[in-house]
């Protein structure tokens, strides 16, 4: 089975943002879709080896920022590729609590703010249907498809997320480095690139790549 097909199918980018027992928290996810007009649902899918998912399992509620083309990669990275049970992720962004609710409010498109109705496990992730609260207008009108993360931004889908694909072998024939703060994969010689270049992702320097 060709699995390459699925990076067809489009999605977006989001943070999930709960309250840890009056901490904010959250993670990246890609996978989020509208369910019903009349009384909002929304579906999205967690790992449930996410911190976040154990929040949502427990407080049944969540919020949604809708992130924008022009939202910082740095953003990505920490909500992405960090764990949020020992990490204050929200430290050094500009945020609001709604609804004591955490929403980005920086360079975002929208807040959702939402409760659980039901949950699906499928293996690996579970399937999270929630009923729409409340809705808060954005500043930007550009939402960051996974598309542009991809080929604009050439970020890599974390292990957790329900896109990530295992690299083939035949992939791996050219010079490939990997940021061991973050695990974006820069594809060439980065010997080449000049001694002050950083993570395009998450801003760790040059010594931070490890070559795969």
């Amino acid at each position: 089975m060709d699995l390459s097909v699925l990076h067809q199918i489009t999605y977006g980018m989001y943070v999930v943002g709960v309250n840890d027992n009056g901490r904010p928290a959250g993670c990246v996810i890609n996978t989020l879709c509208q369910i019903t007009s009349e009384n909002p649902t929304i579906a999205i899918s967690m790992n449930k080896n996410n911190y976040t998912f154990a929040v949502i399992e427990r407080t049944k509620r969540f919020s949604i920022s809708i992130l924008s083309e022009d939202t910082n990669p740095n953003i990505i990275a920490g909500f992405g590729f960090r764990s949020g049970k020992d990490t204050d992720k929200f430290a050094g962004t500009s945020y609001t609590m709604e609804d004591n609710l955490p929403l980005l409010r920086e360079a975002f498109c929208g807040g959702l703010l939402c409760d659980v109705i039901s949950m699906t496990d499928m293996e690996t992730h579970m399937v999270i249907i929630a009923r729409l609260r409340d809705t808060i207008a954005g500043t930007h009108k550009n939402p960051m498809t996974y598309s542009y993360y991809h080929r604009v931004i050439k970020g890599k889908a974390p292990k957790n997320a329900p896109t990530y694909q295992e690299e083939k072998e035949s992939d791996s024939v050219n010079l490939r480095y990997t940021c061991s703060v973050c695990g974006w994969v820069y594809e060439g010689d980065i010997n080449r690139e000049p001694e002050d270049y950083v993570c395009p992702i998450c801003g760790a320097p040059k010594s931070a790549f490890k070559k795969l």
